[in-house]
């Protein structure tokens, strides 16, 4: 993976989850204003209100750094979430070494709907928070853990409301739902410092010959005024899975948050799926004026800086595909 990323860093912006930079990006379709939300005709149920109430419970959890309690009840309440919403629930444990040589003890959960299907989906999204906020303007902050509303948080809470809507739907389609540990110990240009739970999960199939047809990834999906372009890996990988979501987003009426236009490239959990070989989109928060969202790895990722309003838009366009595609 590395030879692909140092050619294509000489063609295209490389952002990792480390890096935070900006430059002008390629036209694949239709470029829009700022984002809008108004009403929408659609029969999904995806409840804003409910996502939010998820994200509110991880974060008063506090910091979900992994080896803290505040990881470990984080972690037990999601597995009983899931299985209260009657998904078939596996965790896979994991001492994973970060850059730094801390033995990150690390949990991904797995949860199936339908699990006796063949056509399989994944979505995913990581649970853990950076340990410290070192993109935060103030030095004195730097090392202290984020509360990771957005990038952690948001993502999950999308997820976790699928869930309880798939609990109640009449599909039979396979869904997985994956909440992926250990994202988010990183460092700055050391790409394989990140995504160690979903490497591990990828190496390490949870159930044997696992191989769903394709994946979904949810990061930073809560903040005000965030915008959806089309992620640069997901689009060269998987441009059918990206046509389809960014086609439903613009016929519920959000294509102002969904521009079909490349965004960046961005070093995710998704691109240990790429690897393994499922194609895979990872649907983030990228501007590209100004990169991440601007409460990104600071101590203001806070729930003061979510809007349910994008909560649902990436919710309704996640739903939206899964019912009716």
């Amino acid at each position: 993976m590395q030879n692909v990323v140092t050619i294509l860093l000489s063609i295209f912006l490389l952002i990792s989850c480390g890096s935070k930079s900006a430059k002008n990006t390629d036209e694949i379709g239709e470029n829009t204003n700022a984002p809008t939300f108004g009403s929408i005709d659609t029969d999904v149920k995806f409840s804003a209100d409910s996502a939010y109430a998820y994200l509110k419970r991880q974060v008063d959890f506090g910091p979900r750094v992994p080896n803290t309690e505040a990881h470990r009840k984080a972690a037990d309440w999601l597995v009983a979430e899931l299985t209260r919403h009657g998904a078939a629930v596996q965790e896979q444990r994991a001492d994973l070494k970060a850059f730094d040589g801390t033995e990150l003890h690390a949990r991904n959960i797995f949860g199936q709907f339908n699990p006796e299907a063949d056509n399989r989906i994944l979505l995913l999204a990581h649970y853990d928070c950076r340990p410290w906020a070192d993109e935060d303007p103030d030095p004195a902050k730097r090392s202290r853990p984020v509360d990771g509303a957005n990038d952690g948080a948001s993502g999950v809470a999308v997820l976790l409301e699928v869930a309880r809507q798939l609990k109640d739907s009449n599909s039979n389609r396979g869904v997985d739902i994956l909440f992926v540990d250990a994202e988010d110990w990183g460092e700055e240009d050391n790409d394989e410092s990140w995504a160690m739970g979903a490497r591990y999960f990828a190496n390490n199939p949870i159930v044997e010959g696992y191989a769903p047809k394709e994946a979904i990834l949810l990061d930073m999906v809560g903040g005000k005024g965030a915008v959806f372009p089309v992620e640069y890996f997901s689009q060269q990988n998987a441009p059918a899975l990206v046509k389809s979501l960014w086609n439903v987003a613009s016929d519920l009426g959000y294509g102002s948050v969904f521009p079909y236009r490349i965004g960046g490239g961005v070093t995710d959990d998704h691109v240990e799926l790429i690897k393994a070989g499922i194609p895979a989109v990872d649907i983030i928060e990228y501007q590209p004026a100004t990169g991440f969202n601007p409460h990104w790895h600071t101590s203001t990722d806070n729930i003061d800086n979510i809007d349910p309003h994008t909560l649902k838009a990436v919710g309704d366009v996640v739903m939206t595909y899964l019912l009716k595609n």
